[in-house]
């Protein structure tokens, strides 16, 4: 299997796009950005015209989407994927959506003969483009062997969390909880500590040295100290969005989840006052009620 495709080609999956290729596989492309498709084909890139071209020159395709409603749309459209590609593929689900949309786009797509991977990702742009992805892979274990290779090519581990569509969705979920609380506490602590006069240089040598220190309490605080709050590659309404489909699995299960839903207040104010800034520019809403910034 050497033809893989890729449907969104924005901050992540162009990093996907570029790793493929990168790993000899002939890729096939489509973007609604002419600036993305020209850059696509710049890296090596097949440009397709429409999603059946996507569909009918991949082995497999990766969707990296904003949404369920848009990975449906991709997939079960009159021109889809799920029209045009061939028995014994596979479609990547690498969109971060709600558990019971990835389990409609398994259901949609039994009998078809079209593998469905459930696999949303950790790690950002930078682990986009760098190929060092987290991978959450939810298929059984042969499809998941079959096509470990395309896998591979843009990720640097791959946990196999389940056999079935949304068990992906699910730990992803669980994850974006996590993260989007230990953001929101690192914004708290940052204006906290500008307020009573620590430097950010202070404050991040104690927290990156002490059990609170890693790479996701690392690099908020630096973003912040710096004050780098666009164009980092983590914006807000991608984990806001993450926030809300943890929020609504919760409510599905009901499951109680105070933190979770404080974060997800926190990056709703982020995302109404700076919706173009990072998942930083959170803290700007704090130290504009307070009157103190954290600086290095």
């Amino acid at each position: 299997m050497q033809r893989a495709g890729v449907i969104g080609l924005g901050d992540m999956g162009s990093g996907l796009a570029k790793n493929l290729i990168k790993n000899g596989f002939q890729t096939t492309g489509l973007d609604l950005s002419e600036e993305r498709m020209k850059a696509f084909a710049e890296t090596g890139g097949k440009p397709a015209a429409a999603l059946a071209e996507v569909g009918a020159n991949s082995d497999a395709v990766y969707v990296m989407v904003m949404n369920g409603d848009q990975a449906k749309g991709v997939i079960f459209g009159p021109e889809g994927l799920a029209a045009n590609m061939a028995e014994d593929s596979a479609i990547i689900l690498t969109a971060t959506i709600k558990p019971r949309e990835a389990r409609e786009i398994g259901e949609g797509l039994a009998g078809s003969g079209i593998h469905l991977i459930d696999s949303p990702v950790s790690g950002g742009f930078p682990g986009a483009q760098g190929g060092t992805l987290t991978m959450m892979a939810a298929a059984a274990d042969a499809v998941l062997d079959q096509f470990a290779p395309v896998m591979e090519a843009v990720s640097a581990t791959i946990h196999r969390v389940g056999d079935g569509a949304g068990q992906g969705q699910t730990v992803k979920a669980c994850l974006q909880t996590l993260l989007g609380s230990i953001f929101s506490a690192t914004f708290e602590a940052s204006v906290l500590a500008a307020k009573a006069g620590v430097t950010g240089e202070t404050l991040f040598k104690v927290f990156s040295t002490s059990g609170a220190g890693c790479g996701c309490t690392n690099t908020a605080l630096e973003n912040i100290i710096d004050r780098q709050f666009e164009n980092t590659g983590s914006a807000i309404t991608t984990m806001h969005k993450d926030l809300t489909i943890s929020m609504d699995l919760a409510e599905e299960l009901e499951v109680p989840m105070q933190m979770a839903s404080t974060a997800m207040q926190i990056f709703h104010a982020g995302k109404s006052k700076y919706p173009d800034g990072d998942n930083w520019a959170c803290t700007r809403i704090i130290e504009e009620i307070t009157g103190a910034e954290l600086h290095r």
